[in-house]
């Protein structure tokens, strides 16, 4: 080999190496390009016209819920102005075929009483007729329109027997409800109306509750900070219509013996379970000086309604720290169904939308 097939060789040597520095990379990045739009060229055509329902209960990856989130998305809350409620004279009545039901529950609340045991306690509640909304001509803010309509607490007992056969074999809940209205449904199958509210204390504590194994419905379970039923007796007086923020600060005040001055409230969402038709209006509370050591304290001096609570959570309230908890092993199928979405409201309504969506999807990545 002479001189010049040696100065040759070094120069395509050389020119090779620098043509694979220079074109190797974009090579393969438009080889990644290209693969990357095969594929999803060919996903699109094997794709399909799709449908799925408008209306959706809440979920968080693994965590599924029943809950509706009917009106609102926590970053705009809804001011009291916004809200007609109506109270309609005639009390809702179970149908023939379920008035047994109630019979029922009379008879047990006299056979406890009799073996010297608590019975049960038969209040007056209010049943949902109606809710509908509609929104203000210029700014486009939520006008809400609640109507009710009297009942009692052994109705309520005996209408959330859903799944319980009737004569004909069918079920309240088939002969009644439609899975794809769910925001219709007779008032009587509606007796449940309360306030859940979510508590952060001044240190940025979330407040969260385990529901007594001596309540009636859902023992045991997960919850809000505070738990709140609607009452004719004492949320109406005369004949006017109750108000849902009294509502609320009347839960703070005997579920966590806090007073109206010592926190600022906020509606953020009406949320309905469709599993159970409970009505809810979700809450966010924050407390001005009160610490979570300071409400501990607070609560070792009396609460009014200490049976209601087995054990009570202080979570810091930060988006990454909530999710996970809700995500627990020990806790994903131990909430009361109208939780999960009331503290992811609170996050929205605290840290904004984006954020929290962002930590929630880092989340579940990492599950």
């Amino acid at each position: 080999m002479d001189g010049i097939d040696v100065a040759n060789g070094v120069v395509g040597a050389v020119l090779g190496m620098v043509c694979a520095v220079l074109f190797q990379q974009p090579l393969q990045d438009a080889w990644y390009q290209l693969r990357k739009r095969s594929t999803t060229a060919i996903r699109t055509m094997r794709r399909q016209e799709e449908s799925g329902p408008a209306w959706q209960t809440f979920s968080l990856g693994p965590l599924r819920t029943s809950a509706l989130i009917v009106e609102g998305d926590g970053t705009s809350p809804v001011p009291p102005e916004a809200i007609n409620i109506q109270v309609l004279d005639d009390e809702a009545v179970l149908p023939p075929d379920m008035a047994d039901w109630r019979d029922e529950i009379v008879e047990e609340g006299k056979r406890l009483r009799t073996q010297g045991r608590t019975p049960l306690w038969n209040g007056p509640r209010y049943a949902v007729e109606s809710f509908d909304i509609s929104r203000t001509p210029l700014d486009e803010t939520p006008e809400i329109h609640l109507r009710l309509r009297p009942t009692d607490y052994y109705t309520f007992l005996a209408a959330q027997q859903l799944d319980r056969r009737l004569s004909d074999g069918t079920t309240p809940r088939t002969r009644y409800l439609d899975p794809d209205d769910p925001l219709t449904a007779p008032s009587f199958l509606q007796c449940s109306f309360a306030v859940n509210v979510a508590v952060v204390t001044a240190d940025d504590m979330l407040v969260v509750s385990q529901r007594s194994n001596r309540v009636r419905m859902a023992p045991g379970v997960w919850n809000s900070s505070v738990n709140e039923g609607l009452s004719r007796h004492i949320d109406s007086s005369g004949r006017s219509a109750p108000d849902l923020h009294a509502v609320a600060r009347r839960g703070m005040r005997e579920e966590l013996s806090l007073e109206p001055h010592e926190y600022s409230l906020d509606l953020l969402a009406f949320v309905l379970d469709v599993d159970k038709r409970h009505w809810s209006g979700h809450f966010h509370a924050r407390l001005k000086d009160l610490s979570s050591a300071g409400l501990q304290a607070r609560m070792s001096r009396g609460v009014a309604d200490r049976w209601e609570h087995h054990t009570i959570d202080y979570v810091p309230f930060r988006p990454a720290t909530v999710v996970k908890y809700m995500l627990r092993t020990n806790r994903i199928h131990r909430w009361a169904p109208l939780a999960p979405s009331l503290f992811h409201l609170s996050l929205v309504h605290t840290y904004g939308r984006t954020l929290v969506e962002r930590v929630e999807a880092q989340v579940l990545r990492r599950l």
